[in-house]
């Protein structure tokens, strides 16, 4: 099964002088863009990978003269696991710098340290895409809203990697979803970071797993695991940086009574999300319909964003008495509130306090009937 990616059209990001840098997690298919890709460019290219010793040692030596037989005589250089090689961001500012006619595309799964590896030596000099699982927007393209509806149950349970979306049976897809979990989902921090062991990762995942749609304490966690704040609020940045959580902070700009410092933090995938808990249950067995939902919906927005792209900063809305809403969207100098609900029939109530605190703000509800609209 073809599975439509939204940066199918590679060459369209190319840019004279900049490298383009594709970061996203593991296994979501940044390979196979890659060739598919390849399959049809015109031009003279060289592959490489960073898990290979004598290309590290090429691309961190900084010497002009070494990487210059590396890229001589190609159209576009690729380099897969760029993270592995040392300084990588000096070797790629030197083919940019002295081989401009030479595209570079650098890819990489463990974006907290590819990110800090090239961001100041390509100061200006790169263009960067982010490849999450597959988004609603890309599976529009080959289905109908009438099928997208009738998938969204196990996109909430399986969730949207591609070989989640290609495997035939239950079976397969809870095999592929504890694979990644067991053995890709910490790979890139415990391979560069100080951690020994996955298991308080998998411990302090679990705990959130339960906590969707909650402010969440660092003290909190860290009085459940035995660590101190500071050292949560390490793994949790951890996390973050390799594509396993988002986190969202409460909006204020009016009220005291507004929750700002805490966070919400749903996971990237919703299918990593219940392998970590081990709950495969069809909707009707759970009590978590309202998490799995909303984390859905967030993530699925974040993908729109990126995409299209929609330039917005996101926020939850909370007061200390309990008023809320879901989602808030800052962009384009409007506020735009949304609620989520699964069921149309559910009774919604907007909050008259951020009524009153945010009178131009535009308010809707999103659930299982209309949320395509929302996130494709």
């Amino acid at each position: 099964m073809w599975l439509p990616r939204v940066y199918q059209n590679l060459e369209t990001y190319f840019q004279k002088g900049k490298v383009l840098v594709i970061y996203g997690p593991r296994r979501v298919g940044k390979t196979t863009l890659l060739q598919n890709f390849l399959k049809k460019y015109q031009g003279r290219y060289l592959s490489v990978t960073g898990d290979d010793l004598q290309i590290q040692e090429t691309l961190s030596s900084q010497s002009v003269e070494k990487i210059g037989l590396l890229a001589q005589g190609y159209d576009l250089l690729i380099i897969d696991e760029a993270q592995r090689v040392p300084s990588i961001g000096w070797g790629l500012k030197i083919l940019v710098d002295h081989f401009p006619n030479t595209q570079v595309i650098a890819t990489g799964s463990a974006s907290f340290d590819l990110q800090n590896k090239v961001g100041e030596p390509l100061m200006g000099r790169k263009k960067i895409l982010t490849l999450y699982p597959v988004s609603q927007l890309e599976l529009k393209q080959i289905f109908t809203q009438y099928e997208l509806y009738q998938q969204v149950e196990n996109r909430l349970i399986f969730g949207s990697y591609p070989e989640i979306i290609t495997a035939q049976t239950d079976a397969e897809r809870i095999s592929v979803l504890n694979e990644i979990t067991n053995s890709y989902l910490f790979k890139d921090i415990l391979d560069l970071e100080r951690i020994k062991s996955a298991k308080i990762l998998v411990d302090l995942l679990r705990l959130l797993a339960f906590q969707i749609g909650q402010e969440v304490s660092h003290s909190e966690l860290g009085t459940s695991l035995g660590l101190d704040k500071n050292t949560i609020a390490r793994y949790l940045d951890l996390l973050e940086k390799s594509f396993i959580l988002i986190n969202i902070r409460g909006y204020s700009r009016n009220l005291r009574k507004e929750i700002t410092k805490k966070s919400k933090y749903y996971f990237f995938d919703t299918g990593v999300r219940n392998s970590l808990i081990a709950n495969f249950n069809r909707l009707s067995l759970r009590n978590d319909l309202g998490q799995l939902w909303e984390n859905f919906l967030v993530i699925e927005r974040i993908k729109k964003q990126t995409y299209q792209p929609i330039y917005a900063n996101s926020y939850f809305w909370r007061t200390w008495d309990q008023k809320e809403l879901d989602f808030v969207e800052e962009r384009e100098g409007q506020l735009f509130a949304y609620e989520f609900k699964w069921a149309r029939k559910e009774k919604v109530k907007i909050p008259a306090d951020f009524q009153t605190a945010y009178p131009k703000a535009k308010i809707e509800v999103v659930d299982s009937e209309n949320y395509l609209e929302f996130v494709a």
